[in-house]
């Protein structure tokens, strides 16, 4: 990923969520759109290991944007 990607505000954000009755969101990455906006690069800081649920892109809120 180039370092103008790192540096622009996230398209997207990766939550990983637990498939329980009381689902648990954990943000484990961003994701930005490509220069052609054919596709997506998603930059994971933590990988999440034998668990049952999903990983969900959502844009980010305005208040996450400004720490992102």
């Amino acid at each position: 990923m180039t370092d103008k990607a790192t540096r622009k505000t996230p398209n997207f954000i990766a939550y990983c969520i637990s498939e329980s009755e009381n689902a648990i969101w954990t943000r484990i990455g961003a994701a930005w759109d490509h220069e052609d906006e054919k596709g997506l690069n998603l930059q994971l800081d933590l990988i999440p290991v034998n668990f049952t649920g999903r990983i969900v892109l959502r844009e980010p809120k305005a208040k996450q944007e400004e720490g992102a």
